[in-house]
């Protein structure tokens, strides 16, 4: 499940609904209430004030009705001559509420010695009071509510805080930095708890890590020998003038796949060692290892019609191993001259990036991101071309881009570090 606001305000909110759920309840209670206890005391003072009018009248029939400025009585009969309304000559006998001249009253009715004896009560002012009641009842649940939240603000906040604490410290946390514990700094609870899992997780990352980088170095040793027996072989096999062509063109593929072979190993190796980039020594003419690159892969263009145009704008200088830089190149350069049947790959140097445009075939939208993942081919290959391209990038800091257009071409652009370039004009 998601949500669009922070932990802090969500509990905020919880707060605020419950206080005006309960300020509502209680209002409405208490509201019926005072209307229940407001039409009993109605009611006994109707019957009060009426039944003492019928005894002072069953003692003196000339007794006055009572009249007041919210009450009036009446006595009807059949000889009774005055203006009564029609209403009040049929009522029969209990509490009513009628409505006269649109005013509304409250009617108590009783007949007794064939006389309807009929009080009335203004309710006028007892319904502005109600309204006024409801005014006070409306405001105070929003008062309610208000607090409610402010309350649920202030106290998410001493919730929050140890949560918000845990997040900045992990987010500080480096994949390949010393592991830090968190558990000791926060408090036997839900978030310790959580600090705990955190402490567990850097562990198995690091020892993960670890042997990553064990593995890929011991690998790498491990190959450099045979590599540079088969390197060395195809020297002497190059130097056999008893070959015809087509075995020197052979041979001269297997010394071409041992140097990329070669210099994969070298990447690896370099790359578990891990170095950091500010203590790096190496240097690395881009603008020779470029011409170097096309060269090495002109094999690739043997039975294309594609032409090469590489424009050096300026010629930098990079503190970084050239193994690396060779393998980024060589495989924007590889994958250019391989997926171009016709047409041109425009390859363009200046001080802080290079460009390799071709003409291809295009990757599909929906597929730019996916040709940085390992064993990723537009053909359906397999390989670790451009996933170890990103992983170079991302060791030095560079940046990587792409842009494609099926049947179109593609265009990918490294961009350097402002840290490990340094040009140098000749």
């Amino acid at each position: 499940m998601r949500f669009r606001t922070s932990l802090r305000y969500r509990i905020s909110i919880a707060f605020a609904l419950l206080g005006g759920v309960t300020s509502l309840a209680l209002a409405g209670i208490l509201y019926w209430l005072t209307i229940n206890v407001e039409e009993r005391l109605i009611t006994e003072t109707l019957s009060v004030e009426l039944g003492d009018f019928i005894e002072r009248y069953s003692k003196d029939a000339t007794t006055a009705a009572p009249r007041s400025a919210v009450m009036r009585a009446y006595v009807i009969d059949d000889n009774t001559l005055a203006p009564v309304p029609e209403v009040l000559r049929r009522m029969s006998t209990g509490l009513h509420q009628v409505l006269l001249d649109d005013k509304s009253y409250f009617a108590e009715a009783r007949l007794q010695d064939n006389k309807r004896f009929v009080l009335l009560y203004d309710d006028a002012q007892i319904q502005h009071k109600e309204q006024q009641f409801r005014v006070y009842l409306t405001g105070g649940v929003l008062i309610m509510i208000g607090l409610s939240a402010a309350l649920g603000l202030w106290l998410a906040a001493r919730v929050v805080s140890p949560v918000g604490e845990l997040a900045r410290r992990v987010g500080s946390l480096e994949p390949r930095g010393k592991a830090l514990a968190l558990a000791g700094d926060f408090p036997r609870d839900e978030v310790g708890k959580l600090a705990k899992e955190f402490d567990a997780y850097q562990e198995r990352l690091s020892a993960f890590i670890e042997r990553e980088q064990a593995f890929t170095a011991d690998v790498s040793h491990e190959l450099r020998t045979p590599l540079a027996v088969i390197e060395g072989a195809a020297e002497v096999l190059q130097e056999d003038t008893s070959l015809d062509d087509a075995q020197r063109t052979r041979v001269r593929r297997i010394a071409r796949a041992a140097h990329e072979m070669t210099e994969v190993t070298h990447a690896l190796l370099e790359l578990a060692r891990e170095q950091q980039r500010d203590k790096l020594t190496a240097s690395c003419e881009v603008d020779k290892l470029l011409h170097e690159v096309v060269e090495s892969h002109r094999h690739l263009l043997e039975t294309n019609n594609v032409t090469v145009d590489i424009m050096v704008r300026s010629v930098p200088t990079l503190s970084v191993e050239c193994a690396l830089l060779r393998i980024v190149v060589g495989n924007l350069v590889r994958n250019a001259f391989s997926y171009t049947k016709d047409g041109c790959v425009k390859i363009t140097l200046d001080s802080y990036s290079i460009s390799v445009a071709d003409t291809g075939i295009g990757i599909p939208t929906q597929q730019l991101e996916e040709v940085f993942k390992p064993f990723y081919s537009a053909q359906g290959g397999e390989g670790i071309g451009l996933s170890l391209v990103r992983r170079i990038c991302q060791h030095y800091g560079w940046q990587i881009e792409v842009s494609s257009r099926v049947g179109k071409g593609t265009r990918f652009r490294l961009n350097f570090s402002e840290q490990a370039t340094a040009a140098i004009a000749r």
